[in-house]
Formats: C-alpha cells, structure tokens, sequence
C-alpha cells in the first residue's frame, strides 16, 4: 500500500507541474512504468522548518484535518511551493481515519523530498502513528521509542505515550506498556469512544499478563459496543484469575461471534483454560497444532506457540517444546517471559545430544541440525557440536558428521583454529566416500598462513583426497615438501600396486631397530612384497639377513620367511595369502585409515 501511495504522489506531482504536455512517456521496465517530472521541478524545502516551528500537538486533534478526497485535491493543485503542505494535510487526514499504511506512503515520500523533516517532533509523532495504524509495533517504537531520535522530546507527550502504550503490549512487553498508561490517559479519553479500543485493550491485556486482571474491569468500562472485543479482554481476565468456568462462558461467546481475529484469539485461550482443567489430551494438542498451523502473526501466534511449549513440556516431547521454542525465538521479539524457555530449552537440547543421551545418534544429529540456533552459545556449544560429531563418527555417519563440523568451521572458527578442523572435516569427507568435497573444505579454508604442523597435516590429506580421485601427480607434488611425505607416497604406491616406486620409496624408511612395532614390520613386509613382485632375489636375501632375528618370534615371522625365501616356491596364491597377513598399521600414521575409505562413485 505504502508503494502504490508513493507512486500515486509522484505522478500527482508530475501531473500538477508538466501539464497536459509532459515529457515523453518512459520506458516500462519489469511491468512498471516511472513516472519521472519535467527537468524545471526543483525539489521542495522549507517546510521543516515550518513543522518544527509549530507547537506539538498532545491528542487527538494533532490529526484534525479536512477529508482525505479534499486532501487529495488540494494537493493535485498544489505547486512546489505549498506541495509539503499539501501532502501533510493528507497524511493527518489519513491517519485520522486509521488509513495508517496510506499516509506511511505519504509521510515516506515528503521525507525523501526533504530529509530533515525526520527531526521534527511532529513529523516523528505522524510517522509512529501510521506504523501504528498499519499494525507495525517495531516500527512504531523505532519512531517513537526510547532510542528513537528525538524521543526525550516525545516521552511526556500524551498521544506518542498512547501509540507506544499499543506498541510495547503488541510485541509482549506489557511492563513497557502499563509504564506508558498515566502518559497516555488524557489522549485516549478525548478520543471518541469507538477511538479508544485499541488503546484500552493493549493497557487491559498488558494488565493481565502481569498478573493485574482484577484491575482490567476499570478499562472495559468505557470500551465501545463492541461486545467481542470486551468478551475476549473479560474471558483472558477470567482465565488469568483462575476462574475456568466463566471464562470458557465468555471466550466462547467470542468463538462463535467475534471477528476472524478475534475467533482464533478466543479458541486459544479457550485451549489454555481446557489444558488447566486436565492433561493434556490427544484432542488438545491436534486442536493446538491446527491453530498454529491456520494462524501466523501477532500475540494469537505468539500464544499458540508457548501453550504447544507447554503441551510439548507436559509429554516429554522434546521435538514439540524445541519446534515451539524455536519458532518464538525466530519470528518475534524476543521478551522476558521468553527468556527461562530458552534457557530450558538450551538445557535440554544439551542433555539429548550429550554423550549418554539414550536418543539414536540419527535422531540427535537431526535434532541439531534443525534447532542448532537453540544451542548454548560460546565453548559449551562447540563442545556440544565436538561431542555429537564424535557419536557421529564411531557410529560411522562420517557424511553427517563432515556437514556438522563444515558448518562449524565456517561460521564459527577463526583464522588458525580453521587448521585442525579444516583437516578432521576433510577427513570426515573422503572416510564418507567424498574426497571432493573433502578438497572443497581445504580450499574454502587455505587463505590463512598456519603454522607449519597444521600446514603440513592439512598437505597429507589432501594428498590422499588427490589420489582418492585418481590425481596421483598431483598428490605427489602436494607431498613434495612434507617432511614424512615418503611414508604417505609409499601408501598410495602400496595400494595402486606400484611395486617399483614402493621399492623406492620404502628403503629409506626401512627401521634399524632390533624389535621391530607392527609399523615398522608392515614396512619391511610391504618392502619385501615389492621385491618379490619385480623379482629382486638379492635384495630378499639381503632383507632376510637384515631383520630375520627381529622378526623371531613376531606373528609376522612365518610371513617374513615366505617373502625373503625361494622366489621359484612362491606362487600367486601363496603372496596374496602373505599380503593379507600383513600387519594393517599403517607407514602413514594418523591418516593411514583414511586410505581404507571407498572410492567416490562414479557419476553417470
């Protein structure tokens, strides 16, 4: 409404000073035609000083003004000297007849013509009122508000305390609003009587949530005929009094006969008084999920969303509390009545993702994923995302845990804290059979200069991610200047078969230790399995002589004598029976496992 009002506007202007001529008729671009004025306009000023030279008005009769049909014409004949004028006279106009989403448009476009008249009392007062009028609470207080500019000159004026009465109980802040009440008084009882609802519902709801129903019959007394709106204000009194009767009575009355608003504003209170009376019933929480799910907005979704809390709380539903939580903490300003929620929430989230949580790990990764903005905040809830994708890893969900931290590793590490973690994620990928996004995740992370240890461990992954996808140069060239890089390039030869590389690569890392770690014997062992397949009977009998004493005893001594014996009695059976008895530790070290994961599969 506020676009169409400007537009509106500014072809009146054009009109009142182009004349039936006009400049030729622009362009339309993505459906819309701008209307632009003739080059002799000359943009309005002036009148700000005029506004804020005026007295500012403390009720009602700030917005007396002709009809918004004569505001209309005056301003289709105005000129650019009295054009501000004209279009103030049709903003009072509007608001006077709560047309607030109209003059919003109006009070928009003379600010764009002459910014200064945001520091004018007036100007600011009409501004908060129109957000008023068109159901914008944040923006009535961004206007009139405790930060708002200008707003120690608006505190004492009785109609801005009125439209923040409004504003403070629509976004729940009912302390807020009862503070602006004594302010307010003297504007809404000039008001016509049908003019003071809004204003002595808000102080009444304000009332009740604070515990001060008792109180609310004062403000009913001078409400309008309008008898729905009474009810529902006298039924949410009943309710906060514990009286359960009359107000399903009145709420009931209001169900059956109020406006729409005013219906689903009385079903959930209705619902709130049928919860006090008993359990919780399956019918009673279908009724709640129907309402959430038909009504979005204001304080009926709002309430809607903390009795779903309550429902969810009473069965132990944690899904349901954390829907309700989540959906308040996402889509409404957040108030101190909210604030133990979350923080039980935050409680109990923790407690089901922690280590001996009895959810399934599945349950608990979904879990976070979606409510992760309900997490603790800081250390606790890396720790938290830390212990969860651990649970995720032993139970081999190496995907989900790689998306977890990745996220983590975005949005929450900082320069070399990205190192570490950039090469576990990694790692998570090619485990899951994804070695791409695994390089992925090391590019989106390789700006950072890091040390040289998290450098040179973020180097061997990606090796083996480069020869997960078949590029082996690459993933030599990645090696070239990590210092154990030769135990890395021995394991990719192992795997590809590479026997003559292998033999190369494996001597300098042959042990000179008499007792030999199961390491150091898969060394030896894969060394002499790379010997045998080229043939190299010398070199065999020279590794029999070197290690046959350390290899005595071992489990591996009868795999030793079968490499280093005879080469014309070691058929292809018996090789790949001493292959498969080789020791699995690996050369490579902490990232030995990560060759075990599967190859990517092919797209198709």
């Amino acid at each position: 409404m506020a676009v169409v009002m400007r537009s509106l506007l500014l072809g009146t202007m054009a009109i009142s000073i182009g004349g039936a001529a006009g400049p030729a008729v622009p362009p339309v671009i993505d459906g819309v035609a701008p209307v632009l004025a003739p080059a002799t306009w000359k943009r309005p000023v002036g009148f700000a000083i005029q506004l804020g030279s005026q007295a500012i008005a403390s009720g009602p009769d700030a917005w007396l003004a002709p009809s918004p049909e004569r505001a209309w014409a005056a301003l289709a004949a105005s000129n650019a000297t009295n054009r501000q004028a004209a279009r103030w006279k049709l903003a009072r106009a509007l608001i006077a007849r709560g047309r607030g989403a109209e003059a919003r448009g109006v009070l928009e476009v003379m600010q764009a013509d002459e910014p200064d008249l945001g520091l004018t009392e007036m100007f600011q007062l009409a501004s908060g009122a129109a957000r008023a009028e068109a159901g914008d609470a944040v923006g009535t207080l961004a206007a009139l508000g405790p930060r708002a500019s200008g707003a120690d000159r608006l505190a004492a004026n009785a109609e801005a305390c009125a439209w923040r009465l409004w504003a403070f109980s629509a976004i729940g802040d009912p302390g807020a609003a009862v503070g602006q009440l004594h302010c307010a008084l003297p504007a809404v009882m000039r008001r016509p009587v049908a003019a003071r609802a809004p204003f002595l519902l808000a102080a009444a709801r304000a009332g009740i949530t604070l515990g001060r129903a008792g109180a609310v019959s004062a403000f009913l007394r001078s409400l309008p005929a309008d008898k729905a709106a009474a009810d529902l204000v006298r039924g949410e009194a009943a309710l906060s009094m514990g009286d359960v009767p009359a107000a399903l009575r009145l709420l009931g009355r209001v169900a059956n006969a109020g406006s729409h608003g005013q219906q689903a504003r009385a079903r959930i209170g209705m619902l709130v008084a049928e919860m006090r009376r008993g359990p919780v019933t399956p019918g009673l929480a279908a009724a709640v999920d129907r309402l959430a799910f038909t009504w979005r907005g204001d304080e009926t979704e709002r309430r809607t969303l903390r009795l779903s809390y309550a429902i969810g709380q009473q069965l132990h539903d944690l899904r349901r509390s954390l829907a309700a939580g989540a959906a308040l903490l996402r889509y409404f300003p957040a108030s101190g009545a909210d604030v133990p929620m979350i923080a039980e929430l935050r409680t109990e989230l923790a407690a089901g993702l922690s280590l001996d949580s009895a959810m399934p790990i599945a349950d608990a990764a979904g879990l976070y994923w979606d409510y992760r903005d309900l997490a603790p905040a800081g250390a606790a809830g890396d720790f938290l995302v830390a212990q969860l994708a651990d649970r995720l890893q032993e139970k081999g969900l190496y995907a989900r845990a790689g998306d977890l931290l990745r996220h983590q590793l975005l949005n929450r590490a900082r320069d070399i804290a990205q190192g570490p973690l950039s090469s576990r994620v990694a790692s998570l990928f090619i485990l899951a059979g994804d070695p791409a996004q695994a390089l992925s995740v090391l590019r989106q992370t390789e700006a950072t200069v890091y040390p040289d240890d998290m450098r040179w461990n973020r180097q061997r992954v990606e090796a083996v991610a480069l020869y997960k996808l078949g590029r082996l140069n690459e993933a030599m060239a990645v090696l070239q200047d990590v210092p154990d890089g030769a135990a890395v390039r021995a394991e990719i030869y192992w795997s590809v078969h590479n026997w003559s590389a292998l033999a190369g690569e494996s001597l300098p890392l042959l042990p000179n230790s008499p007792r030999l770690s199961d390491v150091e014997q898969a060394v030896v062992l894969r060394y002499a399995v790379a010997l045998a397949m080229l043939g190299r009977e010398p070199g065999l009998w020279s590794l029999r002589l070197r290690y046959e004493t350390a290899f005595a005893g071992t489990k591996s001594a009868a795999t030793f004598a079968l490499l280093t014996g005879d080469l014309a009695s070691l058929d292809p059976e018996l090789l790949t029976r001493a292959m498969v008895a080789i020791p699995s530790a690996s050369p490579a070290g902490a990232i030995g496992n990560l060759f075990d994961a599967p190859l990517p599969r092919l797209k198709v």
